[in-house]
């Protein structure tokens, strides 16, 4: 149920990053390699990067499938970025909302997508919304099970949580209101990177001091590539990633 990936690191041109590998995120969104569950993600598909001296990212996305629009293939090759993330979708209910439901979802810094799905979807979750303020349900861009974990985590995030723990509560409050989720989480603000394996696979490519990628599956073969264990939060910068075990929720 979709893919995704984030990238710190020199400026490059994003399709240097997300159309041009032999295993590209591109080519993941019709024969990704390692997809649990599904085989086509082509329920619409989105790119955020950061602009220098701008901390708010700008987005591109549709709800068809990337392969599709030819727009986006002149945009990859002449808009260059230090820091993006970007997603191609197979979506939970086929149809829902649009391109108004295709990561990344943005507010304010930060950009953020969902590989997953939330099992009893809606009901498991009402509980959830609720706790939210009224205003905050009624801006959700999309009505989909990914736009209101973006919603829980969004919450945190204003209270000033950092990155990794917005993620690593929201998981552990999401799969323990709708238990065998998948919550394959991905967030950054364009200087760091968070991201939660929980049901789905995640990978990083780390040069320390260079760039870190992570990313639902390699786009390439290089073997410095590493696999993140799922129950796992990974928290990342240009120079560093660090790998912290997840725990179930409790009753």
């Amino acid at each position: 149920m979709c893919r995704h990936i984030a990238y710190l690191g020199p400026p490059l041109p994003l399709g240097q990053l997300i159309v041009e590998p032999a295993h590209s995120l591109y080519r993941q969104s019709w024969a990704p390699r390692h997809q649990r569950h599904g085989t086509v993600n082509a329920d619409g598909f989105g790119v955020g990067w950061y602009a220098e001296g701008d901390p708010v990212p700008a987005r591109y996305r549709r709800s068809g499938p990337v392969w599709a629009d030819l727009s986006f293939a002149d945009l990859a090759r002449v808009v260059s970025s230090g820091a993006l993330l970007a997603a191609v979708r197979d979506a939970t209910e086929a149809g829902a909302d649009g391109e108004a439901a295709a990561a990344p979802f943005a507010a304010g810094p930060w950009l953020f997508s969902h590989n997953g799905a939330v099992r009893g979807w809606p009901g498991s979750l009402e509980p959830l919304a609720l706790t939210l303020p009224a205003a905050e349900l009624l801006s959700l861009e999309a009505r989909c099970d990914s736009a209101l974990v973006w919603a829980l985590v969004l919450h945190r995030l204003r209270d000033g949580d950092e990155l990794g723990q917005a993620l690593a509560d929201t998981v552990r409050e999401v799969a323990g209101a709708a238990p065998g989720s998948r919550l394959n989480l991905l967030l950054t603000d364009g200087e760091t990177i968070a991201a939660t394996a929980w049901g789905d696979t995640l990978w990083y490519l780390a040069e320390p001091g260079r760039r870190t990628v992570v990313a639902s599956e390699p786009y390439d073969d290089d073997p410095h590539w590493r696999e993140v264990p799922d129950r796992t939060l990974l928290a990342a910068t240009r120079t560093d990633v660090l790998l912290t075990p997840l725990k179930e929720p409790t009753e």
